[in-house]
């Protein structure tokens, strides 16, 4: 059996070699303490990198959605907001109309009052339909104005639906159409108004009755219109609550993939050290021989 001879050059290059690959183990756990993380570079792992891309990916998809979401929700709180004071505005004046309808107790003077004060109302009523959210006119549809009535209460909108995108394949709108919560010109809530003022300077008792049976239709219409935006506005909470959740578990996968356990890389870290002070140690007996060691 052929036996190999061993030099002493062949024992210090294994030495050395061994002390480089202890303290290239070193340096990579140092670097995993130091920057908490067991991906610094793709090569550390190709499989995992691929991973992680794909989580950070699927996270931006889910913060967009949870931002649209946000937006929507914006819109259709004020639009909420804005159906519940047009409702109240709406019901004062037809207790308004109500007292103008008393042609016994009640004279000119008096319903000049209560016509003055149903077109404060209906003034009030416009400034309510052209609420806006971050500089859109909420029930303007997609016009590219500031308005969704003039000052005459005339519908100046470009009717289209405001979409958002809450998650994947899914898209809520999150305006109103003006026209469907005031009514169609011509035969709109202002409209009613404007008539009900005349009647009542008029002392037109069936115009003023008219009126009556109008704005009932009219608040029938924004309570509808405010139950749809309520309908709506629970699905995107929910999409906001489910973009969190979503957001959440990526979260937690993706430091899973690429954040590193910290004490267990603390326990090998000082394992590590341990082993390279061994192996200088050794590696320093194998190159303590002298000429004088070799000529015994």
């Amino acid at each position: 059996m052929p036996i190999q001879r061993v030099t002493q050059n062949m024992l210090t290059g294994r030495s050395v070699g061994a002390l480089q690959t202890g303290l290239s183990r070193l340096a990579k756990l140092q670097e995993q303490m130091s920057t908490g993380r067991i991906l610094n570079r793709p090569s550390d792992s190709p499989t995992d990198t691929t991973s992680a891309m794909r989580i950070r990916s699927s996270m931006a998809d889910v913060k967009q959605y949870g931002r649209n979401a946000n937006d929507g929700n914006g819109w259709l709180g004020q639009i909420d907001a804005a159906l519940t004071s047009a409702n109240d505005q709406v019901l004062r004046a037809r207790d308004l109309a109500l007292q103008g309808a008393n042609s016994g107790s009640i004279g000119p003077t008096a319903r000049e009052a209560l016509a003055a004060e149903v077109d404060q109302i209906r003034g009030g009523l416009i400034d309510t339909a052209n609420s806006n959210y971050l500089g859109r006119p909420v029930f303007g549809g997609v016009t590219s104005g500031a308005k969704a009535y003039d000052p005459t209460g005339t519908y100046v909108g470009t009717p289209g639906a405001v979409n958002r995108t809450v998650s994947e394949g899914s898209t809520i709108r999150v305006d109103v159409d003006g026209q469907q919560a005031f009514g169609p010109t011509g035969d709109s809530v202002f409209d009613h108004l404007d008539a009900l003022s005349t009647a009542l300077r008029a002392g037109d008792q069936a115009g003023i009755k008219a009126s009556i049976t109008a704005l009932a239709a009219d608040r029938d219409r924004i309570t509808t219109t405010q139950t749809d935006v309520g309908t709506r506005q629970i699905r995107v909470e929910a999409a906001i609550q489910a973009a969190s959740d979503s957001e959440l578990k990526l979260s937690t996968s993706l430091s899973n993939v690429e954040n590193a356990d910290l004490p267990k890389v603390i326990v090998d870290l000082q394992m590590q050290q341990v082993a390279y002070q061994a192996s200088l140690a050794a590696t320093a007996k194998v190159l303590q021989p002298s000429l004088l060691d070799f000529l015994r």
